[in-house]
């Protein structure tokens, strides 16, 4: 298993993904995304495994603005405005190879064992 985890050191749900993966000593790699970004092929392959753009962003992130805009552009515009700004993605991503989630999910991550 090849697992990476994107987040921020603040998230919550960030940390409980580190810790699942700590207790069944499994290893992983943390990319902190606000000193580190996800790059345009890392993002266009945890779109396609989370089914699209609109599974990606957070609903409840502080900037509500950009949140309602991204709601009303074309997919192609979406996908770079989110690349631009990758503090509305939802926490933690989580890659393992061509899968990904989003959000907490252990029950996923438990069948990658």
């Amino acid at each position: 298993m090849n697992i990476q985890v994107f987040g921020t050191k603040k998230s919550f749900d960030t940390k409980k993904a580190q810790r699942y993966f700590k207790e069944r000593r499994v290893r992983f790699q943390f990319v902190d995304l606000k000193e580190k970004g996800m790059s345009r092929g890392e993002l266009e392959s945890v779109a396609r495994a989370v089914g699209g753009v609109d599974a990606l962003v957070d609903p409840k992130a502080k900037d509500q603005d950009l949140v309602a805009l991204l709601a009303h552009l074309a997919p192609d515009q979406k996908f770079d405005k989110l690349l631009e700004n990758q503090h509305v993605l939802a926490e933690p991503v989580v890659r393992n190879g061509r899968q990904a989630t989003v959000g907490y999910a252990p029950e996923v991550w438990k069948g990658w064992e």
